[in-house]
């Protein structure tokens, strides 16, 4: 089967009953015999086929099994051929006209399914007596030839709602149109100029400059790179492309750059791929970070950031350009992720060498990210607009001129129209005047051009050599750019690979790469994005679905596991195919999908990629529920802090890691759901009593991974309740662990947490020792993860000491890296913690916002263990500005909600009292302050200096000045440096 645009006409005789019943029978059938032969004709000569008789009716179909580039046209010709041939009969008909995708059995096959026949029958037998009606595509289509009248919205039966229709009266003659080789360079000689220039200045000031390219699909951004890459001396040029499926590649285009600069090969071994990695790269920690982004290392090795790799680029970015000047082309970046977004924006930025990033973009890049190149005084972008009609003629006079020189004669000149409705794309007015010369049109004999690129393309692929067609199909099945050795796999039932791709070459549907991934295979891309899309919609479902398959077969057997992402991807599509086929996919190839998705979101977890990760996860357990599936999904919700899913799906982990006795997995789970209900719910004592038993069954095992979360969050619980002895404990284990694993990014997670025990005891110095370590352990894991908790703690760190101004800025960079990976509990924390600082300088107004915000995170995931804390917050900012009312009934709300902590009381007390005291019920608040004072307790200076600090404020506004000197004297007791309680004060 094949999937084809092609135009329907069902024409059908008006009152054919009447005629029936009131004429001989003979003279009946020899009128309707010379009716179905009168429109037989008419379809005929004008290039299509005449698919069944039903009844009275004729359908008739245009561009089956030959797509051409005004089948819509073409129809509309015919129809009006036949109602003049059909008045001849003594005879009326009705006609209807619409396009669209339909499915024939083969390639010699005139048997059509889909809407379009549908649609075209409808308008039919709506029709008026000698009435054409036309659809909204084949409207489209052919608009520019024909003349017609609206004739609204008609409801039709069987369809939800009307549908636009036009009355066809009369075409529009004109004259033909020629052909064309490759399209020159036209129009853009000040764009041209602009990028000549801009790396001029990259080699000026030896710095890096981004440079990106806006347009639309074919108007012609990777001309205009060619074009200025083919006038480069002395450069190093590496490039890399985006793939539009994303998932678990985002770094597919740093990639190929790497590779391509260490001259690696996707099959090489392992350990040589390394080596020529590390000669690359000027140290080894930017090989091994570049080898995780490359796909040359295993996703469990350890779990690199996107900051990380960023840095890795960078360096050896920055290496390559000292050396040669370098121009980093990225393709197609409106389908990149936003981490690889970073990365060029972090090169662009950082590198101190001659650097031209250069980077072709649709403008639904814009979308995704609004800021792109923003703020960048080395950054500049351009919009490649079409071309003016004087533009687009001469582009079309020298394509002329280019065909005249090789075949000795000149052909005719395009029209006006054709220029128009090319509305000023290049590769539409070249692959016009191309496909004209293919269909034997060269001196304009065609019909009209279609005004949709695909009609165009999927003509000018259905005028190749049915093997050729072939290959360019299953081509498209592997993507933008294939090999070779994948076509052997693919269309081994096709003779003469070589000579037909030649031919597809020298006729420009592909282009050879320069280079290959894969060593010992060529690579080919297609000329353009379209060319592919409509070659691959050219494949039936099931064809696409088996030839996924053999893809991903292919893959694995020459690359092994380093491109699973890509492996996984082609599978899955298979899998999809086949279940809305069949309702589902064979077992085999189910269990096959599972376990490729699985190894990916691994791969994603090990990037941080966790966004990707889940959704990997999730596909994985819907095909196929193994424990593997369960638990990469619940895991990665995990680390994303989606503690509603933890809660349901690691509870089914920890079920079914009984069953088949895989106790790590088992503990693991436990300690998920420990810090699930600890921070959603509250409950201190199930967290308590999950975890405990996670580090009892980890007892037994060597897992120093596993043992070392379990420690970790037994810590966090033991936080909780205040026993801050339990948490320095558990920490000092769990960082001896981390550091006989060789984990940084585990070191960094322990010396934060330890950190914060000094920070709530006053014990700044000590804090400020481990954070320092901390924060150097981040850097060298690269772990976002790491960063985030220990950005928080330091940041938290300088706002104890005052010094807002840093706080702030740590802050929101915690916010921007938590937003990226979807963190929302990392969100709110940063959120709250921006809110304390804008609270401290008497911003209360955007300390109420910030609180809000992070109230309304907070709770729409339901995390009722934690929301107490915000709410407090937000009732001080509400108390600060007159806001009373609102203020009081959410301090009665948090004050009626469970105890969840030992401090709960001091929280309440506090925020009360600020309350109070914003009513003028002065007795009240100072009493309140004072119960908040005495639930402080020991060993915990930092909640007893805050209230200390309220009640200073509240004794100084009441002009109560010895009692405001008593809480100096403790503060200073509490705080012994004059430095650190100037900061706070100022």
């Amino acid at each position: 089967m094949e999937r084809k645009l092609a135009s329907v006409l069902f024409v059908d005789i008006v009152d054919s009953t009447r005629l029936v019943t009131r004429a001989d029978p003979e003279v009946v059938r020899r009128r309707v015999t010379r009716f179905f032969e009168t429109v037989s004709a008419c379809v005929e000569q004008h290039g299509g086929l005449v698919e069944k008789f039903a009844g009275d009716a004729v359908m008739a179909a245009f561009g089956i099994p030959q797509a051409h580039e005004d089948d819509a046209l073409r129809a509309a010709r015919a129809a009006l051929a036949m109602r003049e041939a059909v008045d001849g009969l003594e005879l009326q008909a009705r006609i209807g006209i619409e396009a669209g995708e339909v499915v024939v059995d083969g390639a010699e096959s005139t048997f059509a399914t889909g809407e379009a026949v549908n649609l075209a029958a409808r308008l039919q037998e709506v029709a008026r007596p000698g009435e054409i009606l036309v659809g909204p595509t084949a409207y489209r289509l052919a608009a520019g030839a024909l003349v017609v009248e609206d004739a609204g919205p008609l409801d039709l039966k069987g369809l939800d709602g009307p549908l636009r229709a036009w009355r066809v009266v009369d075409l529009l003659d004109g004259p033909r149109r020629p052909l064309g080789p490759r399209a020159p360079l036209v129009g853009r000689d000040a764009e041209l100029e602009l990028l000549q220039n801009t790396f001029n200045r990259s080699l000026r000031d030896r710095r890096a400059h981004l440079f990106t390219i806006y347009g639309e699909a074919g108007v012609g951004k990777s001309r205009l790179a060619r074009e200025f890459l083919d006038g480069v001396e002395r450069a190093t040029v590496l490039m890399g492309r985006a793939l539009p499926y994303g998932e678990g590649v985002t770094y597919w285009p740093l990639g190929e750059m790497v590779k391509a600069a260490a001259g690696i090969s996707d099959d090489d071994p392992l350990d040589e791929a390394f080596e020529k990695l590390r000669e690359c790269c000027a140290e080894e920690a930017v090989a091994d970070v570049l080898g995780l982004a490359a796909g040359l290392m295993e996703a469990l090795e350890g779990e690199r950031s996107p900051q990380e790799i960023s840095w890795a680029a960078r360096e050896v970015m920055q290496g390559l350009a000292d050396v040669q000047p370098l121009i980093l082309l990225f393709e197609d970046i409106h389908w990149a992720e936003a981490p690889l977004l970073d990365l060029i924006e972090h090169i662009a930025d950082w590198v101190r060498a001659p650097v031209l990033i250069l980077c072709l973009a649709r403008p639904e890049l814009l979308d995704a990210r609004s800021g792109w190149g923003g703020g960048r005084v080395r950054s500049t972008a351009i919009e490649l607009e079409p071309l003016s009609v004087e533009e687009s003629a001469e582009l079309v006079e020298q394509l002329l001129s280019q065909l005249a020189g090789a075949a000795g004669e000149r052909p005719l000149a395009l029209p006006q129209d054709a220029l128009d409705r090319a509305e000023g794309n290049p590769l539409f007015v070249e692959e016009t005047i191309r496909m004209l010369l293919e269909s034997g049109a060269g001196n304009g004999s065609a019909g009209r051009v279609p005004d949709t690129l695909h009609a165009l393309i999927a003509a000018r692929i259905d005028h190749l050599d049915p093997a050729a067609k072939t290959l360019l199909q299953r081509g498209s099945v592997v993507g933008r750019v294939f090999w070779g050795g994948s076509l052997q796999h693919l269309a081994p039932d096709v003779d003469g690979h070589d000579e037909l791709l030649d031919d597809l070459l020298q006729r420009e549907f592909l282009l050879r790469e320069p280079r290959s991934s894969i060593s010992g295979e060529t690579a080919y891309r297609f000329k353009h994005a379209l060319i592919r899309e409509v070659a691959y919609t050219g494949l039936a479902k099931l064809a696409r679905a088996q030839y996924h398959a053999r893809f991903a077969e292919w893959l694995a057997e020459r690359t092994g596991e380093e491109l699973i992402e890509i492996r996984a991807y082609h599978l899955d599509q298979a899998v999809e195919f086949l279940t809305e086929l069949e309702g589902a996919p064979p077992e085999e190839l189910a269990v096959e999908t599972a376990t490729a998705l699985v190894k990916a979101a691994k791969r994603g977890i090990a990037r941080e990629a966790y966004v990707n990760a889940r959704t990997l996860g999730l596909r994985a357990l819907e095909l196929r529920p193994t424990l593997d599936a369960r638990y990469v999904a619940a895991r990665a919700a995990w680390r994303l802090g989606d503690f509603a899913a933890v809660l349901v799906e690691m509870e089914r982990v920890r079920e079914q890691a009984v069953e088949v006795n895989e106790p790590v997995i088992e503990a693991l789970a436990l300690t998920a759901l420990a810090e699930a209900v600890l921070k959603r719910d509250g409950d201190i004592g199930g967290a308590r009593e999950r975890v405990d038993q996670a580090l009892e069954i980890l007892a037994e095992q060597t897992d120093p991974v596993a043992r070392f979360d379990a420690l970790t969050t037994r810590a966090i619980v033991a936080g909780w309740q205040g026993r801050m002895d339990e948490v320095v404990l558990f920490m000092e284990r769990a960082y001896s662990l981390a550091m006989d694993a060789g984990r940084k990014d585990l070191q960094t997670i322990a010396a934060q947490i330890l950190a914060q025990t000094h920070i709530v005891r006053l014990e700044l110095d000590e804090a400020e020792l481990l954070l320092t370590r901390a924060l150097e352990l981040a850097g060298e894991s690269g772990s976002i993860r790491a960063r985030i908790g220990a950005s928080l703690s330091y940041g938290w760190f300088l706002s104890v000491k005052g010094e807002l101004d840093a706080a702030e800025t740590v802050y929101e960079e915690v916010r921007q890296s938590a937003t990226e990976l979807g963190i929302e509990p990392s969100i709110a924390s940063a959120l709250m913690r921006l809110g304390g600082v804008a609270d401290k300088r008497e911003d209360y107004k955007r300390a109420e916002k910030l609180f809000r915000e992070a109230v309304r995170i907070t709770t729409t995931r339901g995390d009722r263990g934690i929301l107490p804390d915000l709410q407090a917050a937000l009732v001080r900012a509400l108390a600060a500005q007159g806001k009373v009312d609102e203020a009081e009934q959410l301090a009665l709300a948090v004050e009626a909600s469970p105890r969840l902590d030992p401090h709960f009381d001091v929280t309440i007390h506090a925020t009360l009292a600020s309350v109070r005291a914003a009513q003028g019920r002065d007795e009240e608040a100072e009493a309140l302050y004072r119960d908040a004072l005495a639930s402080t307790g020991d060993g915990f200076g930092l909640l007893e200096l805050e209230i200390l600090e309220d009640l200073r404020a509240f004794y100084a506004s009441r002009g109560r000045a010895d009692d405001a000197a008593a809480c100096e004297a403790r503060i200073a007791e509490l705080l012994p440096s004059e430095q650190v309680r100037a900061e706070r004060i100022a």
